[in-house]
């Protein structure tokens, strides 16, 4: 089984931009769809983005799409997530979340493996 491990979050300005990395170990990282979460003080976690084994699919949340980029390098065992023209309301922890399956999903339950996350703050 994988265990994963983000890194890449900070404090940014609106309008900068952040790169998060979800760094994955174990060699059969390539069998799992791969999702970003975010969850802020006092709300629940939400979808954010998810990317699919092989990087043919990927779905983003309406509130992300246009700004923020997923993507995947299996032989480096590692997905990032690209953020741009933040806003403070994307302020949060960032997590990332892994399944051993060819679909893609958009809800916390559907993953079964999970990492720590990491903190992004974005001052207005």
């Amino acid at each position: 089984q994988v265990q994963l491990v983000e890194s890449g979050g900070g404090l940014v300005q609106a309008g900068g931009s952040l790169r998060l990395s979800c760094a994955a170990s174990g060699r059969t990282f390539s069998s799992y769809a791969v999702g970003w979460f975010r969850q802020a003080p006092g709300k629940e976690r939400e979808f954010v983005a998810a990317i699919s084994r092989s990087s043919d699919l990927t779905t983003y949340a309406d509130s992300v799409k246009g700004r923020f980029t997923i993507s995947r390098d299996n032989a480096k065992n590692t997905v990032w997530l690209q953020m741009n023209s933040l806003k403070p309301e994307d302020t949060a922890v960032y997590y990332c979340a892994a399944k051993s399956t060819t679909w893609l999903g958009r809800t916390t339950g559907y993953y079964d493996r999970w990492g720590q996350g990491t903190q992004v703050t974005v001052s207005s």
